[in-house]
């Protein structure tokens, strides 16, 4: 199986948001370095909204992560709710 990642910037804004991706992806690694933290997955990785909101305490835009990507890898699914990363058997 193929792994896919998120990168994102290792600030205060993506710290709520790295707990909201760990938490629905328990088959995650988190990799944290200087700058940046990289989540990978094997297969499938999703970020949810939902959570987010939970871990932040406020409405969340899902293109709001996108102030705050550095890159990712994966076939991508997106919508109002969730941005799904996979790879297509």
């Amino acid at each position: 199986m193929s792994t896919v990642f998120i990168a994102l910037q290792a600030n205060e804004e993506t710290r709520p948001i790295i707990e909201a991706i760990q938490l629905d992806n328990p088959q995650a690694v988190v990799e944290r370095q200087p700058a940046m933290v990289k989540i990978n997955a094997p297969g499938r990785l999703i970020v949810r909204k939902a959570t987010i909101e939970e871990q932040i305490g406020r409405a969340y835009d899902l293109q709001e992560l996108q102030i705050n990507l550095i890159t990712l890898s994966g076939n991508v699914d997106e919508d109002d709710e969730a941005l799904t990363l996979h790879w297509n058997a």
